[in-house]
């Protein structure tokens, strides 16, 4: 071979090494990158070119698939009673991705899993036509629908628990969002989706806010500074006097006061009397004798201040902060800068419930393949010990007789063991705005205790002086309580 044809050659072979290597560079490395970038359409192509798996509650799909003439894409995803189960499934949109148990799910909803990749084998082989797999739910259908239609046109969230095992019954926000208005990727499912989208929209459908949202819990938050006092050994006895004076001034002020509401019976009242009354004055101060570091270890002994609370949809961090003395007396009656999500109340009302041990939240009990073959099965976890169990009784014990002869009467099911906390929380300039209303309750019959609630009310229509836990929220808690008590006869 003379030269210039040798280095024609040598040249050739070059650029096919460097192809090679930019092919296998493309396909190896930059490959995940590729598939995820939101700008490559066909992955969403392919994604609805086929039925989506399903998210099964209690057998039953609550999603769906449909036939679509929108261009490129074959199926649209569907919903039944969307608005109600958006909080849990999320959206999944051919023009605006997903979100929640659609978005984090999705590789076994549209078929792409590893976790599928036997079934996808066995379809290539036998013809068999390739489809999704199936999001199996925690959630209980007769608890969310009480949940759902307790909110009713008010603002606000429950969350409802196992307290056995985490396992999430109920998770509802209102206003809400129906998912299917903007499934597809016409100029009609822009606009109902960018209607969703308005700047500094109070009622803000698509926030979830029994997981995404934080709220001062109020009064709700004595039960989780009673459990301090027991823990840390500062009362022992919840039928002995505190030493709790009438009036009672914060610490390191020049005489404010922190005052109760109404005239009630707070002047050295038990944990009992101070619960069943919801004494500012009792709560406020044990917080201050503990100190700011007990508070805190044993409101994270409950999940305050843990950002990967993942159910698997992340929950919002709620917080009970680091603070000085004045404030920490406030933070122990659930004011100051404590914030809680729904979720995180009903998780302490599940470990009290719990003997002590608080169960890691979750909603999806399994992945099934498209032959409903289980390729993922959840296993209960054990995420803390707020209490010892001696404790955890004296607590629930307290509880109860908030429902049986205190604050939380509206919340009574005959027949059945009601233990729970109501809580009226300030907000807004000098506490001009209504109240958020909160309920914190749990059921035990004779088969266990099958349910942990919570329930905020964040803005009614009722008027400010009938605004509170007891009279809003608790009849809410109860219909839920009593929708998973009927669901497990």
């Amino acid at each position: 071979m003379n030269k210039p044809l040798r280095r024609v050659a040598i040249f050739c072979g070059l650029l096919v090494l460097a192809l090679l290597i930019r092919v296998n560079w493309v396909q190896f490395v930059q490959g995940d990158q590729l598939k995820n970038d939101p700008h490559n359409r066909r992955v969403a192509i392919e994604r609805y070119s086929k039925p989506r798996g399903n998210i099964i509650v209690d057998g039953k799909a609550v999603t769906g698939s449909t036939i679509t003439d929108s261009g490129d894409f074959k199926y649209k995803r569907t919903y039944k009673n969307g608005k109600m189960w958006a909080p849990v499934t999320g959206y999944a949109s051919q023009a605006f991705d997903s979100n929640q148990l659609e978005k984090l799910n999705d590789g076994i909803l549209s078929g792409t899993d590893d976790k599928l990749f036997f079934s996808r084998t066995v379809d290539m082989f036998t013809g068999g036509k390739q489809a999704g797999g199936n999001v199996v739910t925690t959630l209980d259908a007769k608890a969310q629908k009480a949940a759902f239609e307790g909110l009713g046109n008010k603002k606000g969230a429950v969350a409802a628990i196992n307290p056995e095992t985490g396992a999430i019954l109920a998770l509802a926000s209102t206003p809400s969002y129906d998912p299917s208005t903007f499934a597809g990727n016409s100029n009609k499912d822009a606009e109902a989706f960018n209607a969703l989208q308005k700047k500094n929209d109070p009622d803000d459908p698509m926030l979830n806010r029994a997981l995404r949202q934080t709220y001062p819990p109020g009064s709700t938050f004595k039960v989780v500074t009673a459990s301090a006092a027991l823990e840390n050994g500062l009362y022992n006895d919840v039928d002995a006097d505190t030493r709790s004076p009438l009036p009672y001034t914060l610490p390191d002020t020049s005489g404010i006061e922190l005052k109760n509401e109404g005239n009630i019976p707070c002047e050295n009242a038990s944990l009992r009397k101070a619960l069943r009354y919801s004494c500012n004055t009792v709560f406020g101060k044990i917080s201050a004798d503990l100190g700011n570091k007990k508070m805190k270890a044993e409101a994270e002994k409950f999940g305050f201040n843990n950002s990967k609370i993942d159910t698997p949809v992340r929950a919002a961090e709620s917080i009970f902060p680091t603070d000085n003395r004045p404030q920490n007396a406030m933070a122990g009656i659930g004011q100051a800068s404590n914030r809680a999500t729904p979720l995180q109340m009903a998780m302490i009302a599940s470990a009290v419930a719990n003997g002590g041990k608080l169960m890691k939240p979750y909603m999806v009990e399994q992945l099934e393949a498209p032959n409903l073959n289980v390729v993922q099965q959840h296993t209960p976890q054990v995420m803390s010990h707020p209490l010892a169990p001696e404790n955890a009784q004296k607590v629930q014990s307290i509880m109860e007789t908030v429902v049986k002869e205190g604050t939380g009467t509206m919340a009574q099911i005959p027949g059945v063991i009601v233990g729970g906390k109501t809580g009226t929380a300030q907000h807004g300039e000098n506490n001009k705005d209504n109240p958020y209303a909160w309920f914190i309750s749990y059921a035990k019959t004779s088969k266990g205790t099958p349910v942990a609630v919570a329930v905020v009310i964040e803005g009614s229509d009722t008027l400010r002086n009938d605004i509170a836990g007891g009279k809003l929220a608790a009849p809410i808690a109860k219909s839920v309580m009593e929708a998973v008590i009927e669901s497990n006869k």
